[in-house]
């Protein structure tokens, strides 16, 4: 792998499917873009019909390849999500690429539609319930990638399966937003074993964006909802952040690469991994806990009633 990787790397994508949910903005507006412009066929997702329509456009200036489609979904809704599933399985028989992009970051405790806490049910349930759905229609010896966003603030989670959603412990927003990145890894673990064993081709990968650009500070923490907060913020994001067009390429490097292999994980090369090209980084010893992986996925099928099959 190259350092100095950017997305005039990405290879030609004609005659594949990607999806991406978390389009209206950041990270996603950029990723679904850039699969577009080298030939990709992309179905753009968002919860803002309005947004996601602006999206769409902007997706469809840049396409080289088949016009790309929109579904609308809110991944903090269950019923959302397997209405969004069956229009997207029948947009697209093959789907060679998953990019579950979309999340909430540090927000004040609050609650999914279904009574999860709202960054554990949106940045993790909702897409193990998303790619549960769509397990049917990726191919299993396609080479096709589920690629999910983590964070640098997964090395400071603690996921407990018992009590996902605060129950029995004190909430507090950070902690709660590294328990749901940290989950985004270990689904990713858990994924990549189960289809290794199944004999599927299959390439399950993580990314993180390292410290990037995006609106997620400003929709998020609470504190950043005070303008002089506001504003110190935004001139240190200036002062050490990457763009998100360059935060959003460990995600098409994870999606498009050659050498992505199941179970890596791809992130910034510079200091501490906030920016830079994209590499293979390490992670978090509790990131590596495959028993803990496990228990989190038997929670999260018992949670979402999505079973994943992979004996077709």
């Amino acid at each position: 792998m190259t350092q100095d990787w950017t997305t005039a790397d990405i290879p030609n994508l004609t005659d594949k499917t990607f999806v991406v949910t978390g389009t209206t903005s950041g990270l996603g507006t950029h990723s679904a873009t850039e699969l577009a412009k080298h030939g990709g066929r992309v179905i753009v997702t968002g919860r803002n019909p309005d947004k996601l329509s602006q999206t769409l456009a902007t997706v469809a200036s840049a396409a080289t390849g088949p016009a790309p489609d929109a579904v609308q979904l809110d991944l903090a809704d269950l019923g959302s999500i397997s209405q969004a599933a069956e229009e997207i399985r029948a947009l697209a028989p093959e789907i060679h690429g998953l990019l579950n992009n979309a999340g909430i970051m540090a927000t004040p405790h609050n609650e999914t539609k279904d009574g999860f806490e709202s960054q554990i049910g949106t940045n993790h349930l909702g897409h193990f319930a998303l790619t549960g759905l769509l397990l049917p229609n990726i191919p299993a010896h396609g080479h096709a990638r589920v690629v999910t966003v983590s964070s640098l603030a997964h090395k400071r989670g603690k996921v407990v399966p018992s009590d996902l959603s605060y129950q029995n412990r004190r909430y507090d927003p950070w902690s709660a937003y590294g328990q749901s990145k940290l989950a985004n890894l270990l689904f990713t673990l858990e994924l990549a074993k189960l289809t290794r064993a199944a004999g599927w081709n299959l390439i399950a990968a993580a990314a993180h964006p390292g410290f990037s650009a995006t609106n997620l500070l400003h929709a998020g923490p609470a504190i950043m909802q005070n303008q002089i907060a506001r504003t110190v913020g935004d001139g240190f994001m200036k002062l050490v952040s990457q763009s998100a067009a360059e935060g959003a390429l460990p995600s098409l490097y994870a999606a498009t690469a050659p050498d992505v292999h199941n179970g890596d994980y791809i992130g910034p090369s510079g200091v501490m991994e906030i920016r830079g090209a994209p590499k293979k980084v390490g992670r978090s010893g509790a990131a590596k806990d495959a028993l803990v992986a496990q228990e989190l996925w038997s929670k999260s099928e018992e949670l979402t009633g999505v079973t994943y099959d992979f004996a077709s």
